[in-house]
């Protein structure tokens, strides 16, 4: 059973390797599955923090959070496969701006774009990327919610207000990811103070000479 310090160390380490994954995803995107490590770690941590504070909705809600974000990165990168590769939507939209397109794409430095596309011609193509931006978005915002509440209960047991205010932040910056940079930036600022929220729980020997001295 994990204690309450290897759950703390857990949940910090997590939350770093998810911070490294952002900015370590621009230099190799292979990288990024250091994401997929951290998150992983920090629901670990959760259920050690639920059960030692006997709280299961802590663990419970980041689960819940864990399987949103899951399922929405699954469904958004099942459905860009099936529109670039099992559709002719990429093929239609290169033929619209270059219309001397023949389908050889080592030609198509070569063409001239077309620059009398009109709005309406481009709108028909907006609506399955909005599609998909949505299923991703909503499948975000619900897994922040859950991770908001989680962090939530987390500060109410644990006393370290940082958690709640974490949560705050990741929530507004998923709510803010239709403006891109500016709620991913807030989301990757949560996720810091999430880091500086865990170490900041009490050791479970100090917790222990505060009751003596009670």
């Amino acid at each position: 059973m994990l204690n309450l310090d290897s759950s703390r160390n857990l949940g910090g380490i997590g939350a770093i390797l998810l911070i490294i994954s952002v900015v370590a995803f621009f230099a190799q995107p292979l990288l990024s599955v250091l994401g997929l490590v951290g998150a992983i770690l920090l629901l670990v941590a959760l259920y050690g923090l639920a059960q030692f504070y006997r709280e299961k909705s802590i663990f419970n809600s980041g689960l819940y959070a864990f399987i949103a974000f899951v399922v929405g990165a699954v469904l958004t990168f099942a459905s860009v496969v099936y529109l670039v590769l099992y559709t002719s939507y990429l093929s239609d939209l290169i033929s619209l701006i270059y219309p001397g397109f023949n389908g050889d794409w080592s030609n198509l430095p070569n063409l001239s774009p077309n620059t009398d596309i009109s709005f309406a011609e481009l709108l028909g193509f907006v609506g399955p990327i909005f599609g998909i931006f949505a299923v991703a978005w909503i499948s975000l915002m619900v897994a922040s919610f859950f991770a908001w509440r989680a962090f939530k209960n987390l500060a109410t047991k644990s006393g370290v207000n940082l958690f709640s205010t974490a949560g705050i932040i990741l929530l507004v910056g998923a709510l803010l990811t239709v403006v891109f940079c500016l709620g991913l930036i807030l989301m990757w600022i949560g996720v810091l103070l999430l880091a500086i929220a865990f170490f900041k729980i009490k050791a479970q020997s100090d917790l222990r000479c505060e009751t003596h001295m009670s």
